[in-house]
């Protein structure tokens, strides 16, 4: 009896769900048409929102266009002037670099807005003046341009070999060079009292220039109360910087090699009256040696 009512009780609860499950149906769906409208309405308010970003995004960039073609074309903003003469072009700065070679760099600007001026390109263009060391370019609403030059310093004359004669003498031509090692062009009508400097060449790569005027400069330091009598600094050799000394009236050339340049020149002015009296026609001497001063020239005598 027992089993058969466990049977009956699971028979009874099978139909009553079955009874049931059909009523869930109608809900489902009434759930689905409720959601579709709320569906739509999102996908409409998201193709609201991107049509009003593209709009405004439109608008930001007509209003740029208008801008831009109002800066680049209105006189208002317009260069006016010329190469020859150029009130709105303002250059400070400038002492020795040509000034015509500077105003050409924006020849192609007069006339034109200050707008469509490329000013990092004028700037380089500025920067291959070779007594140009560095440059600003700025605008000056509404039509002016202001250049700020800085000009490299010379510190010597470089010899500049350009070809030798039928006898062999080699002809040289004078520039300017600067710290860097960059050669420059002499301007007319300047004065400058510094060294003269061989040992240089344009075919030279900058930085092997660069060193050879640096080495030649560390010497003028080194012997600074001396430097006025210095004309001349061979610097062919590294190894062996040559130096045009004044002393008592003549022209002596001292060999220094590449360092201690004082104590050797202190040495050789010390000694050099005495020299002077047993060898007068001594012209080239070897200071390299810091127990002796070599004679070069004269069979090669030691003076001390």
């Amino acid at each position: 009896m027992g089993r058969r009512q466990s049977a009956q009780l699971e028979v009874a609860d099978s139909e009553e769900i079955s009874a049931r499950a059909p009523e869930a149906a109608p809900a489902a769906r009434t759930r689905r048409k409720a959601e579709a409208p709320k569906s739509w309405g999102r996908r409409a308010r998201k193709w609201l929102y991107w049509a009003s970003l593209a709009i405004a995004a439109l608008a930001v960039i007509a209003a740029g266009y208008r801008i831009d073609q109002f800066l680049a074309s209105d006189g208002h903003f317009i260069l006016t002037g010329s190469p020859e003469a150029h009130p709105n072009l303002s250059i400070t700065g400038l002492r020795y670099a040509p000034q015509a070679q500077v105003v050409g760099v924006f020849a192609e600007d007069f006339g034109r807005s200050i707008y469509l001026m490329p000013l990092a390109e004028r700037r380089r263009a500025l920067m291959r003046i070779d007594w140009v060391r560095d440059a600003s370019v700025s605008r000056r609403w509404p039509n002016r341009v202001d250049v700020r030059i800085y000009e490299r310093t010379p510190v010597a004359f470089a010899m500049l070999p350009q070809s030798r004669d039928a006898s062999g003498t080699v002809r040289y031509e004078a520039a300017l060079v600067d710290g860097e090692g960059i050669i420059l062009t002499p301007p007319p009508r300047a004065r400058f009292n510094l060294p003269a400097l061989y040992g240089l060449t344009r075919q030279q790569p900058v930085e092997a220039r660069r060193e050879r005027v640096q080495q030649a400069m560390d010497l003028i330091a080194e012997v600074q109360s001396h430097s006025g009598q210095i004309s001349e600094i061979n610097a062919d050799d590294p190894e062996n910087l040559i130096v045009t000394y004044n002393v008592e009236g003549r022209a002596v050339r001292l060999m220094l090699g590449n360092q201690r340049y004082l104590p050797r020149l202190t040495r050789f002015l010390a000694n050099y009256p005495e020299i002077s009296r047993r060898l007068p026609g001594a012209r080239t001497f070897d200071l390299r040696l810091d127990d002796r001063i070599t004679v070069v020239g004269t069979g090669g005598s030691d003076a001390r």
